[in-house]
């Protein structure tokens, strides 16, 4: 369908969190911190698991990737998100969005493939301890990662390309702080059922299908746990595995919330509280969340930062 006697919208305007010029200014100076934050603490875990022998298992490698995965991921929408807080006019091409809305859908869909090998790779470690090191070879971990990485494809072109082939001949206000499927779907000018019905065919595939395999290898993970005779046994099997708990259930719990419930049950300033929470504060917390509750990330943290404090005393 095309725009008759109407100019198809060449350009969205995102209207953001606030028209307050000081709250948008409070808004950056918060943003601006938590996105250094989430910089940092993701490349730290990606230096430290990379340098560190100590880490060099299928857990880490993984972990490695997440972080990876979260630097892409915050890259799509908040840089762009601090310019309009700062900026007058808020505004993305047609182009721009498109593209923005396909980074968002392949970078999403591929974390939660990953968290979905993270958890089979925990599945292996305490049900399988035996054959660990068999099982999770180098050449399987990277194959699980490449698929991870690639199952975003699929999901991002299909949904993209078919959002933005609908004809948007009216508005061009996106009441969001990025070009997410559901508000800008708001300003197609058909019926778009069908594309409804196909996201939701793709949503409870590239999210539900992962989020049952981790379903199902925790289900093995706690009866495999709750079988060991000793009490400190269990607790150190469920210590490898609760930060990665904590991580799933951050990541599922808030996009579910958006992607899940109906649309009539999704007030615009909910949903980009909700979007807020996995778009912005997830990624800062995973590094943290993995720091915090693993000795041996704290420990090779500790190390790298020495190394790294002693280098620099050298040079002097």
């Amino acid at each position: 369908m095309t725009c008759e006697n109407h100019t198809r919208v060449t350009a969205f305007i995102l209207l953001g969190f606030t028209n307050n010029p000081e709250m948008q200014v409070s808004l950056f100076v918060l943003f601006l911190v938590i996105y250094t934050v989430t910089l940092s603490g993701n490349f730290l875990i990606v230096t430290v698991t990379s340098v560190d022998p100590a880490l060099h298992t299928p857990m880490y490698f993984f972990l490695r990737n997440l972080s990876l995965l979260e630097v892409c991921f915050t890259l799509v929408m908040v840089p762009k998100m601090l310019v309009d807080l700062v900026s007058p006019r808020k505004i993305i091409s047609f182009v721009g969005c498109g593209t923005q809305m396909y980074f968002f859908f392949f970078f999403g869909s591929s974390e939660c493939f990953l968290l979905s090998m993270m958890a089979y790779d925990r599945f292996v470690a305490i049900c399988n301890p035996l054959q660990y090191s068999v099982i999770m070879s180098r050449s399987l971990c990277w194959w699980m990662t490449i698929v991870s990485w690639m199952s975003g494809i699929p999901v991002s072109m299909l949904q993209t390309a078919w959002m933005m082939a609908l004809p948007f001949c009216g508005p061009n206000t996106v009441d969001h702080f990025f070009c997410d499927g559901p508000p800008v779907l708001k300003l197609v000018t058909q019926d778009t059922t069908m594309y409804e019905i196909q996201a939701l065919a793709s949503t409870l595939l590239f999210i539900m299908f992962p989020f049952s395999l981790i379903l199902v290898s925790y289900t093995r993970i706690i009866t495999t746990i709750l079988r060991m005779p000793s009490a400190t046994g269990r607790q150190k099997a469920f210590s490898t595995c609760s930060s990665h708990l904590i991580v799933v259930s951050l990541f599922y719990g808030t996009a579910s919330l958006t992607y899940l419930r109906p649309k009539s049950n999704q007030s615009p300033r909910n949903q980009k509280l909700v979007s807020l929470s996995y778009t912005v504060i997830t990624p800062m917390l995973n590094p943290i969340i993995y720091s915090l509750r693993n000795n041996k990330v704290k420990g090779a943290v500790k190390r790298t930062i020495t190394q790294k404090v002693l280098q620099k005393l050298d040079v002097f």
